[in-house]
Formats: C-alpha cells, structure tokens, sequence
C-alpha cells in the first residue's frame, strides 16, 4: 500500500485488516462492571505508555513478571473483544480506541483519556503503519498525511475522536490529561490518575512511600518500555503451538499470529528492511514532527484543526507545542 486506503471497514467503522469483524463486533456489546478502568486513546497519543503506568500503578510499582500476560492483564478491547475483558485477571485497564459513541458506557466505570497534539499523533503513526507487522504502509510520510487529513486511516478521523471525549472532560468518571502533560510532569500525572481511580487504594501510598512512585517511573521509562514490549512480543513469537494454546494470551491474538507467521517472524528478528517489532515503542518524544511536516502541510493541519474545534477551547492545549503562537 502506498497512498490508498489502508483501512478494513466493518460496519462502516475502519479497522486494521487483521482484526476481526466479530471481535469487534463483540467489544461494542461488552457491559462494563463497575470497577473497569477504561484507557482511551486515539492511536498513537500514548496507549501503550499511559497502559504500562496504570498496570504498575495498579500492582503497586510491581511489574509484570510475564511479559507475554500483557494482553491478558491489559487488553485491547476492539483487538480481543468482549471475551477477553470479561475474563481479564483484575485490577487492570481495558484499552480502547473506540470514539465516545461506540465506547462501552457505565457511569459506575472509570475512563481515562489520554490526547495528543495531533502534529505530533500524526508521524508516529505514520511510524505505526511502516513499522508494525499487519499494516503493510509502504508510501511516504506525504501520502500518509493525506490520509491522515481526511481519516481515511483505522478508527477514523482524529479531529472527530478528540471531540467526541474532550465533550465529556468534566463527567465524573472521566479523567481527561494530554501527552504533553505525562511528559512535563510525570510525578503530578500519575498521583492525578491514582486519586481519580481510588484515592485511599492507590494514591495515599505513594504520598506514604515515594519508592512507588519511583518503581512506576523506572519501569515505565521509555528504556525499560521498549525492552518490555519487544520481549512480550518475543515471548509469544517463540512459543509452541502447545504453548501458545495453554497461554493467557487472548484466542484472537493467537489467530493473528497463526496468520502472521512469517511477517512477525521477520519483525521479531529485525531485519533490516521491512517492519521491525523493536520500533513499537519509537521516540516517545514531544515536536518530532518538525522533522516532518513542511510549512504547507504545518498550516493545512492547523487549519483543520481550528476549523473543527471552533466551538471549543481545545487549541488553547497545545498552541505552544503545535508552534501556533
């Protein structure tokens, strides 16, 4: 693929091609229980970092032991489907790119979303797509930012999927914070996420014990991240098929790795042309995009992004890291 399409489209939502219709079907049904933690991104805005944060905030600084129970401990909703929510071993986030109107809803769940300047959302995912086994984006960051402009990409526009949460910042169950903020002030972020989702549980020790917060941080670094997800990746990679079927990992990941064999194979190995597991977890850095965007395309996306958000105080967010000021 280059500048087409890179979308499946299920019931006229857009998906990665290797996902299933029926998981996907399946996680628009899912009833959430009143002690779900719902983590919402749009792709690329920080799932995997903001996921890795919750898990050892929920585990009191304690990593996982397995890398491989990832998926089991955190998964991906419209990835695994209902099934796999259902059955996750608890506490743990349920991760969703889901906009606000297919999102399974409770007012007795907790949902924390997490949004990205949309300059920078933009080249990591155009990383995503080249980088990842299952994508198969072989054009220019300039056709994937076409693409990107009119949402022509999987789970749609992002102006739209913004919208649709920055809407409800100020429910109750809702916990809104910017990438941005992860990154100037970690400390802050994490203890607002502890209180969010139980004060007296989870922020009252590490106020009590500042090696928690510690804990937290160094393992959800961008060093120790990038070593955790290639390793889960590498663990499954190299399970048996007798393995992988007495694993924890959800039934539809194993079906995607029995139809993607040979391309993971190549990713886990790193070859040196083609996608590359190592590079799920990129630069993890705010501006990136300068490196990237002309003077065009830098004021075509403000524009839309003025456009679709002029009823709203949205840009005030990001005018100094989008260089609008």
């Amino acid at each position: 693929m280059s500048g087409k399409s890179l979308a499946q489209y299920v019931d006229g939502f857009p998906l990665p091609s290797s996902f299933s219709a029926d998981s996907f079907r399946s996680a628009l049904t899912y009833k959430p229980r009143p002690d779900d933690i719902f983590l919402v991104t749009y792709p690329k805005c920080g799932t995997t970092w903001t996921g890795q944060i919750l898990l050892l905030l929920l585990q009191k600084g304690e990593p996982l032991k397995k890398p491989s129970d990832l998926h089991a401990k955190a998964p991906f909703l419209e990835l695994t489907g209902a099934k796999a929510a259902e059955n996750m071993p608890r506490p743990g986030p349920i991760k969703s790119h889901l906009p606000f109107h297919l999102a399974p809803w409770s007012k007795d769940s907790k949902y924390i979303y997490v949004a990205r300047n949309p300059k920078d959302c933009c080249v990591s995912y155009y990383h995503h797509v080249k980088n990842l086994p299952g994508h198969g984006f072989e054009g220019t960051f300039d056709q994937f930012f076409e693409l990107f402009m009119v949402g022509d990409i999987y789970w749609g526009d992002y102006f739209d999927h913004l919208q649709s949460w920055y809407s409800h910042r100020n429910d109750p169950n809702v916990f809104f914070v910017t990438y941005e903020e992860l990154k100037e002030d970690i400390d802050s972020a994490i203890l607002k996420m502890a209180a969010f989702i139980d004060d007296k549980e989870y922020a009252e020790p590490i106020r009590k014990d500042p090696s928690l917060m510690e804990n937290i941080k160094k393992y959800s670094s961008l060093k120790e991240m990038k070593e955790f997800m290639t390793k889960s990746f590498m663990d499954i990679g190299e399970m048996t098929p007798e393995e992988l079927k007495k694993s924890s990992v959800p039934d539809t990941i194993k079906e995607i790795l029995v139809k993607e064999k040979v391309a993971m194979k190549a990713a886990i190995e790193g070859k040196k042309s083609g996608p590359n597991i190592s590079n799920f977890v990129r630069k993890g850095i705010v501006g990136d995009w300068k490196n990237y965007f002309s003077e065009e395309q830098s004021r075509r996306l403000e524009e839309k992004f003025l456009e679709k958000t002029k009823d709203m105080d949205i840009p005030n967010i990001w005018l100094k890291n989008m260089e609008m000021i």
